[in-house]
């Protein structure tokens, strides 16, 4: 076990934890911060994206160790109030259906948007690669990111 001292949604955060511990665990088992879901567990499916430093970045497969120094944010920390423009899209849009992956969907868009305000459809299918949405909701996410990047 291992004292980290971590940075999550501007807050400062100590866990004692084995340093191979994936950041996801620590974020649910740990600081419940259960918005990040499980989904895969080998970093294929996109419900665990969490951003570390503004990057959009698989937490199953992130180890503790790696993530001390950084900045860190989940879901939790995207708004207090569920009032992000991706958030606001994502409704206008009726984007979520079962909403197990609509998490890591909208960590995924967020990340897209702060380093490309204006993206193509190329930049969203690049950036929403690997995010697998199992209701087949990708029209309206696309959809849902050109409304959040013309109103954000």
């Amino acid at each position: 076990m291992a004292q980290y001292n971590l940075t999550i949604n501007g807050k400062s955060l100590n866990v004692d934890v084995d340093p191979s511990t994936p950041m996801l665990w620590v974020l649910r088992d740990h600081l419940d911060l259960v918005g990040t879901k499980f989904g895969c567990g080998i970093a294929q499916c996109g419900a665990c994206t969490i951003h570390l430093n503004g990057n959009a970045v698989r937490s199953c497969q992130l180890p503790v160790s790696a993530a001390e120094n950084t900045e860190i944010t989940t879901i939790e920390g995207i708004s207090e109030n569920g009032d992000h423009p991706v958030q606001k899209a994502w409704l206008e849009h009726d984007v979520p259906q079962c909403g197990y992956c609509q998490a890591g969907q909208i960590m995924s868009a967020t990340a897209l948007l702060k380093s490309n305000p204006s993206p193509s459809d190329e930049d969203i299918d690049n950036a929403m690669n690997g995010n697998i949405c199992r209701c087949g909701t990708y029209t309206r996410i696309k959809a849902a990111i050109k409304t959040a990047a013309k109103s954000a």
